[in-house]
């Protein structure tokens, strides 16, 4: 498993980051396979969040650690702060309350990555980083990140932390991926346009692309003419991505040895000029060990420009 650094882990995370929104209590077995599978192979980097199942999600990660007794070998991703039916919550009580929430779901005493899922541009970033700040003082975050955040508001964020000497976000969650889409997937997602990846490029910040594999448009399951997914009609169906396919398609099979599109789409997620991990959702153990494939390709700048259409 190749790996990238974050700033203030001590242990690399594994650049294909094992995705836990399917987890529930009620598949902990195959859940606690997928987990297996992916640790055995390298993997150590699991991602999760406050609102996922209404934590059944971070409960049954927290039940695998208690099983597996392997909480310092792991990197546990987690994420607060968003939004309910009463609209944004981005404020430190509600900072707290998730933080706390996890940790107790998660049985756990402290999280490696604390991203807050969702932002609120009405919140001052001064409140926003001094809450954070006094959670990483007090132990129970070593780093935090951001998740659906512009890029303008994160380098606001970071310069009030650099004038107060706080340790800032040092990892980005949007969304990234060879397939773009016509509109957000869920209100208030962000997905990166030229401009964010050209600060990317410039800041060098580590960059974790949720829904790297564009909700599976790659994998040969879509076509123009199948409308039975509205939601991947709504978001992703248009004449550039499906020629970006084709590429896709093209370049698979250039590059043989059982390579596909949608192994070249996350690639293309993984060899971009600055540090970057793919957020994968496998729902069974055979659908991880497809993804780990995409790991050894390497793509060049050219190939990386013409798949996304601009050569």
């Amino acid at each position: 498993m190749k790996m990238t650094s974050v700033k203030g882990l001590k242990k690399e995370c594994s650049q294909l980051v094992l995705g836990t929104v399917f987890f529930s209590l009620k598949n902990s077995q195959i859940a606690f396979d997928i987990l297996d599978s992916y640790f055995e192979q390298g993997g150590n980097t699991i991602d999760t969040a406050h609102v996922y199942g209404k934590g059944q999600s971070e409960k049954t990660v927290g039940m695998w650690l208690s099983c597996r007794q392997i909480r310092h070998e792991v990197i546990i991703l987690t994420k607060g702060a968003h939004h309910d039916a009463n609209g944004p919550r981005v404020t430190p009580e509600a900072i707290t309350y998730d933080l706390m929430t996890s940790l107790d779901r998660l049985n756990i005493d402290y999280i490696d990555i604390y991203m807050l899922h969702r932002d609120n541009p009405h919140v001052p970033v001064d409140e926003i980083m001094d809450s954070l700040y006094e959670h990483q003082q007090s132990g129970l975050i070593r780093t935090i990140g951001t998740s659906n955040w512009t890029y303008q508001r994160i380098e606001e964020a970071n310069n009030y932390a650099i004038r107060k000497g706080y340790p800032g976000f040092v990892v980005n969650s949007p969304n990234l991926s060879l397939a773009k889409p016509n509109e957000p997937r869920w209100p208030g997602c962000i997905s990166v346009n030229q401009g964010y990846i050209d600060w990317h490029k410039r800041t060098q910040l580590p960059l974790f692309s949720w829904s790297s594999q564009a909700g599976g448009f790659f994998t040969g399951k879509y076509s123009p003419d199948n409308k039975e997914h509205p939601d991947m009609v709504r978001v992703y169906y248009n004449s550039d991505n499906w020629e970006r396919l084709r590429r896709a398609n093209e370049l698979a099979y250039q590059k043989g040895n059982g390579i596909t599109a949608n192994h070249i789409a996350l690639a293309y997620v993984l060899n971009h000029p600055f540090p970057t991990c793919a957020l994968i959702g496998p729902e069974k153990t055979s659908e991880l060990e497809s993804s780990l494939k995409a790991i050894e390709v390497e793509l060049s700048e050219d190939e990386m420009k013409w798949l996304d259409l601009r050569c």
